[in-house]
């Protein structure tokens, strides 16, 4: 599984490139802060709307420490996607939260 840190996105996002950040937490922790521009998937539903991704942009699968989205990565995967899973999730993130 392919891994990318926090700081490593925010670096990338404060020098202006495009980022599909996929973050898989449930709606209340979304809501308690989120990185700005990311898409919300709960993790439950990826594989129901896996329809509304695209496998030939790669995406950056967040949640609060890594592992459901360490999980949502091994699923984008195994379905064709080019995918990276954020190391240590919100936990780790230091960059601008939305709320």
């Amino acid at each position: 599984m392919k891994e990318i840190t926090a700081k490593e996105v925010q670096q990338a996002m404060e020098q202006g490139s495009k980022m599909n950040l996929i973050d898989v937490r449930e709606v209340d922790e979304v809501e308690t802060g989120h990185i700005p521009g990311v898409i919300h998937i709960p993790l439950g539903l990826l594989e129901f709307r896996l329809h509304e991704l695209n496998k030939n942009e790669p995406y950056i699968m967040v949640c609060r420490s890594g592992g459901r989205s360490g999980r949502a990565t091994q699923i984008l995967e195994s379905n064709g996607f080019i995918v990276s899973n954020m190391a240590g999730g919100m936990l780790a993130w230091e960059g601008a939260v939305k709320i």
